[in-house]
């Protein structure tokens, strides 16, 4: 039976939350690094996630600022565009994970999305020897431009046809990156794939990059 838990994982000075969700038999953990102005109760990762899960792959779901930072953000902006402290709390997580006797056995990927993209990149380079496999959806790699040659796991950067500008950031990016990496544009998609169907094609799309990579 899959089972789904709430966790609390002190990141430096900060705790931050999550849901930790487990299938049998899972092949690995993808730990989910959202965007700016979103949550772990996203229903665009949530939908992701349960994709996964069907398919074997546990996923973390958690909140990359604490609920006082989510809060002088939207007035601020003050967080959002912070991708040192969100790839801070993304590798603090990550090694939550490799610590925890539950978790420490699997291996781990990240699946990000727009500004947690970058996070994800970052992390991903400052553990090489951990993260198995990066997905980043309509994600935000520039903002992650000086690690972006450290990077050694697999990548698949996701990206909606009608979001013109962050495809042009993306290519511009994947130039950077010296590792397996591939760029999918999807058609008649805008940035938060909120078309019918759009999201659907994300999460197969993802699902078969992590089964190849993650395992």
């Amino acid at each position: 039976m899959t089972s789904q838990t709430d966790v609390k994982i002190t990141v430096r000075d900060v705790v931050v939350e999550g849901s930790l969700t487990m299938p049998p038999g899972a092949k690995g953990i993808v730990l989910f690094a959202h965007g700016s102005g979103s949550s772990r109760f996203s229903t665009r990762n949530q939908y992701v996630a349960k994709v996964f899960n069907k398919e074997k792959i546990g996923t973390l779901l958690f909140d990359l600022l604490t609920r006082r930072e989510e809060e002088e953000d939207i007035v601020t902006a003050e967080y959002r565009f912070n991708i040192g402290l969100l790839a801070e709390r993304l590798v603090g997580t990550t090694e939550w994970l490799k610590n925890d006797p539950q978790t420490r056995h699997y291996s781990f990927g990240y699946f990000g999305a727009s500004t947690g993209a970058a996070a994800a990149l970052i992390s991903a380079a400052k553990l090489p020897n951990d993260i198995a496999a990066v997905v980043s959806r309509g994600g935000r790699p520039d903002l992650a431009t000086d690690y972006l040659p450290q990077v050694v796991a697999p990548t698949l950067l996701l990206v909606g046809s009608l979001d013109t500008v962050v495809i042009d950031l993306n290519e511009k990016a994947m130039n950077q990156m010296t590792n397996l990496k591939k760029l999918i544009i999807i058609p008649g998609a805008t940035h938060l794939f909120e078309e019918p169907g759009k999201l659907e094609v994300v999460a197969k799309l993802s699902t078969d990059w992590f089964l190849r990579y993650l395992t």
